[in-house]
Formats: C-alpha cells, structure tokens, sequence
C-alpha cells in the first residue's frame, strides 16, 4: 500500500480484513480519489447555484451526451442501450430488510448476532448497511466488514451465534405469530440474498487517507473491502454480488460507479458487469435523469429503490433558495403526497421501460420502520397502517418492500405472497414524459399541516437522533418524547436520513418565515403565526428538558452530560444559520469519538467557516493525530 496511510494499530487489529489482496486492490483505486472529489465540488457548486436562484432544475437537454458516457441521453430514455438481466437470486426479492452488520462497543460474539437475525429473518434479501444505519465511532466500519465475512464465509463463531439466535427468534416468533419462524437454522441461513450498501461519494472514509493527510473516499473503501474480501465465496456458492449505491445524484456520477466497479473487476479477472447495483432513488436531481443512470450503470444496474426519507431531505435542500417551498409536519409527506407521488411514478415508469434486449429492472419499495413492540391496541394499528402501505406499493407496481427490523419480516411477506409472481417485471406503464409540467410536479406541494406538536416531534427525533449517532447508534429505535412510556405509540427506527430531512423542516420553517395551521394552547400561538426564531429557541428549550428528564430506556444517562449537549448545539446551530449546511451528518462527524463541549462549538464554527467559502469538510480531524 504506497498511497494510503492507516492507523497502524488499525493494520494490526484488522489483518482478517485489511489483507495484503485488500491493500493491493485499495492501492489500485486510489487514482479514482481524485475524480470523487471533483464531483463533490461540482455538487456543491450545482447547489451554489440552486440557491442564489441561477440554476433551475430541469431535465437534461435530449440531443446532450450523458457525461463520463459516450451515450446520449435520447438514447438512454428510448432505452438504446444494453443493461443487465436480473440475476436468479435477485428475481424474487419480497421483503428486503435493512441494518448494520455491527453493533456499537459490542465484543465479536455480540455483535455477530446483528448477522444473525438478518440472515434468519425469512428476507428474500438484507441490505447490510455501511452508510445510514452503520455507526461510525472508533473502528466500526471495520467490525462491519468483519462480521459480513465471518457470516459469508460460514466462520464457526458466526455458526453458534446463529444456532443460539435461531432459538431466540422462535420464542418471540411462537408468542406474537403462534409459530415458528426457522425451521432448519443451517439451511435457512442461504435463504436470504446478501447485499451491502456502501457508503456514497459525499463521504469520506475515517481510517483511510492519502500520504499527506488528503482525505480518501469512503465509497471506494467501502467497496473494495467487500467484494474483495468476499467475491470467491460468493462466486463458489454461485451467489451474485450485490450493492446499492445511495445518494447518487446525477447520471454523471453514476458513470463514475460505473467505472470504480469496472476497475476493481479488471483488477479481479472478474467479467465487466459481475457486481450488480441497485440505486437508491434518494436526491431530487437523480428523480430527473433516472433512465440516463440506468444506461450509465449499464451492465451493473438492476433496480431502483425509493426511499422516503432522504429523498425528502434532498426535495428540501434542493429548493432551500426557493421563499415559497416550505414543507409541512413531516408525519404528512406520506408516499401519496404531491411530489412524493410523482416522484415514485417517475420510478415505476423508468423499471418498467425496455433496454435493447428486453431487460426490465426491478423497483423496491420504500421503508417500513415500525418495530412490532409496544400495547397490543398500539401494535395492531401500527401494523395494519404498515400491511396497508405495502399493499398499495404492491398494488402500484412494486416487486418488493424495505423492513428495518427482522420482526417485521413476516408480517409484511403475505403481502407480496399474494400475489404469487416473484415480481412484476416489465408491467405496463405510460413512457416517462419530460415535460416542463412534469417538471414541475416533482416540486409540487400540497396544503398540509404545518403546527407545534409537529415541531415538537420534528426536534425532538432530531437531538436524540444525534446523540444516538455521537454515541454509536447510528440506527436508533426513536420516538418524540411526550410519547415515552405510552406503549400505544410505537417506536419507529430511524436512521441519518431522518434525522437530515428533520432538520431541512425546520431550516425551512425558520428562515422561509413558514405559518402555522392550527391554533396551540401550550404557547398560545394562533393559526397564520410566523414560525420565528424566539418560537424555535423556547420549544428547543422545552424539548431538551424532556431529554435530559427521560429514563435511561430513552435517552441513555451516560449521554446526558457528554453527546447529548453536543447534540443539541448541533441541531440549534444548524437551524439558525442562514447558509444551510448540505448534510446534518457533516456536522455529526466532525464530532465522532468527542465528549467536549468546547471542543464541539470550535468544529461546528470550523465547519461554518469553511462552508462560507465554498469549502465542505468531510475529514475525521482526529486521524492526523492518530498517525503521529
């Protein structure tokens, strides 16, 4: 490895993943580095640009060539191109649940049972996460890493966790089912279709940098220690290898997955188009080149998924130049609301239209985060509000679903059960349209409430997502706290891209001089009242004495005097600052691994200070300590 420099404790604890095959292959993609970050730089100027009102969004010009591609974009929205087949493992993918492979400050045998339950879960497929649901304190990227090739390559440690775990799941499965789940705990094991998401281009890696302290993506880490860690098991039990690509934003940077992945293949004597994708739909400018990413992807790409909440986010942060967008309580913006309905049949719409050889890709839907846990009454409405949206994704044309917690598996399966086919490949709809009206409606909003108990809710998940993530916990089962100890409402899991889309509410609210709908009694505000900063401050106030009040089961007393007050700072920083920051787990990194206050206040100014001048900070300032 003559390019990149690591912690050299991390080498020596790490050498089942950070193998000499691993090192040599990192060494090989270093020459991508730079072209990451020229597309992180064009990104922030793209949004430069949105916000002071000089670039409207808009569809890419029909005679232009899609760059990094020598396609035209006509031709990839008549689909004259050549994309992948679906693969056998991935023609029926039902319910694919989502989580990390880790836990945070978990010895290995603890840990290992994250795997576990995925793996015996009954999900056609699990998306094991490097990015949202992954924390990111000290080494846990790594310990990611691990525990997906300890369960891959069938380590024994991993095999009693799973036996042991397997027993575990029958119990909750007999009482709240009344059956079994794992029948043959060995045999179901290769059930479920492994995937991993790696983290995306916007991220840096917090171990990893170039000779001189530059920093180094974390997409290019994060995928070549999985395939290259894995790619003979998975290849010797003719299994595919799978990731989903998040956060890509433009057609161009899909061209760039495109060529990472075709390099780390040539690299591996492995045929051009061996690692398949799926592209998570989560960024506004994505929803208006969706057929120019599937022919840039070409031979990797097999599906879109439509995620719900990043995507939110990313309708807000594109629009935060725009007076008059202002979105209301986040408990509104259902899939069926204006622009999320457009945007999800831009989707439909796009799997559903031909490559030159037929091939049609496969639509995921979006995330269940109900946890089955709670009062009976509370459980039996969550539930049936949950089986209701995947019926109506199933109904629209969806081949599958997103759970976030394995209980929920089985509760969502009969749904697509139902319907018998293994997807619905290739149904009929109308040709994607590209119009200026269609346009429009991908930004379009509809009356809605906008009141305090939605800002309270809206803060609330906020700072304890963020402590949660500065303690670890990047996935966190969360709910607003005048609800704690009221088993009728339901925990719900979240991971960052709730915790950004809370945030870009509330910005917008604040600085768009956002309007109440309804009257509230507590702070005697009317309907038509400004959402103003004295209001913002006070029910951050009131809602941070609720926290510091809770009981440990909620927020952790450990958290209280360290990462809960970093937290807060954060959220009141990022809200009241005029230039909004572009990502909320920007200013989370920063503070990774810190329990000083002081020290937190100098990184968010740090961060600021950079980002008025054009500047976006992603590396993990503690690494140039730790090489010294």
């Amino acid at each position: 490895m003559e390019r990149l420099t690591l912690n050299p404790d991390l080498m020596s604890g790490y050498k089942d993943i950070l193998t000499e095959d691993v090192l040599s292959a990192l060494d090989h993609m270093v020459e991508l580095n730079q072209e990451q970050k020229r597309l992180m730089q064009k990104r922030l100027e793209r949004r430069a640009k949105r916000l002071s009102g000089d670039l409207p969004l808009a569809f890419l010009p029909e005679e232009a060539v899609i760059e990094g591609t020598d396609i035209l974009v006509s031709d990839a929205r008549n689909g004259r191109f050549v994309g992948s087949e679906i693969p056998g493992d991935l023609k029926r993918q039902w319910i694919q649940g989502t989580g990390p492979a880790a836990k945070p400050g978990a010895p290995l045998e603890s840990s290992l049972r994250n795997v576990a339950y995925a793996l015996l879960s009954g999900a056609d497929g699990w998306m094991f996460d490097g990015e949202d649901a992954l924390g990111q304190i000290k080494s846990m990227s790594l310990d990611n890493q691990r525990n997906l090739k300890m369960a891959i390559a069938k380590d024994p440690l991993f095999m009693k966790v799973a036996q042991r775990v397997s027993y575990e799941m029958n119990i909750w499965s007999k009482g709240f089912l009344g059956r079994s789940i794992v029948t043959d705990w060995e045999r179901q094991l290769d059930f479920t279709t492994i995937i991993f998401r790696a983290r995306g281009l916007h991220l840096d890696d917090r171990h990893f940098c170039l000779e001189g302290g530059e920093p180094f993506s974390a997409s290019i880490v994060d995928v070549t220690l999985f395939v290259v860690n894995n790619y003979k098991e998975f290849l010797k039990r003719e299994a595919s290898i799978i990731l989903y690509l998040p956060k890509i934003q433009t057609a161009e940077e899909a061209a760039y997955w495109n060529r990472l992945l075709n390099r780390l293949e040539d690299y591996l004597n492995l045929e051009n188009g061996t690692v398949k994708t799926y592209v998570l739909v989560e960024q506004l400018e994505a929803t208006f080149q969706l057929m120019e990413i599937r022919a840039a992807l070409g031979l990797h790409f097999v599906g879109f998924n439509t995620g719900r909440w990043d995507y939110i986010n990313s309708v807000s942060d594109a629009l935060a130049g725009e007076p008059t967008f202002i979105n209301p309580n986040i408990e509104a913006i259902s899939m069926t609301y204006a622009y999320m309905a457009t945007y999800e049949d831009r989707v439909r719409c796009a799997v559903n239209t031909p490559d030159l050889k037929g091939n049609y890709v496969l639509w995921q839907g979006g995330m269940e985060p109900n946890i089955p846990v709670g009062s009976e009454e509370g459980v039996a409405s969550s539930m049936e509000k949950a089986l209701a949206g995947a019926r109506r994704e199933q109904a629209a044309g969806a081949s599958g679903k997103w759970v976030a917690h394995w209980k929920m598996v089985h509760i969502i399966r009969p749904v697509w059960e139902a319907m018998k086919e293994k997807n619905q490949l290739g149904r009929d709809f109308p040709a994607l349209d590209y119009s200026e009206s269609s346009a429009a409606a991908l930004t379009l909003l509809e009356a809605a409430p906008r009141t305090i108990r939605g800002a309270r809710n809206l803060l609330s998940v906020a700072i304890q997502y963020g402590n949660a993530f500065l303690q670890g916990f990047q996935a966190a089962a969360l709910k607003p706290a005048d609800f704690f100890g009221d088993d009728n409402i339901l925990y719900l899991m979240e991971d960052m891209a709730t915790g950004e889309i809370r945030l870009s509410v509330l910005w917008e609210w604040l600085h768009k001089a956002g309007t109440l709908t309804e009257d509230d009694s507590e702070t005697n505000c009317k309907k038509g009242d400004v959402f103003t900063r004295n209001l913002f401050d006070r029910l951050l106030g009131e809602e941070y004495e609720k926290l510091l009040k809770a009981k440990d089961k909620d927020v952790h007393d450990d958290s209280k005097s360290t990462t809960l007050p970093i937290a807060l700072e954060i959220v009141r920083r990022y809200v009241h600052e005029p230039l909004k920051a572009p990502w909320y787990i920007d200013l989370l990194n920063l503070n990774l691994n810190n329990e000083d206050l002081q020290e937190a206040l100098d990184r968010i100014n740090l961060y600021y200070n950079n980002l008025k001048q054009g500047i976006r900070m992603t590396e993990n300032l503690d690494l140039k300590t730790q090489l010294i």
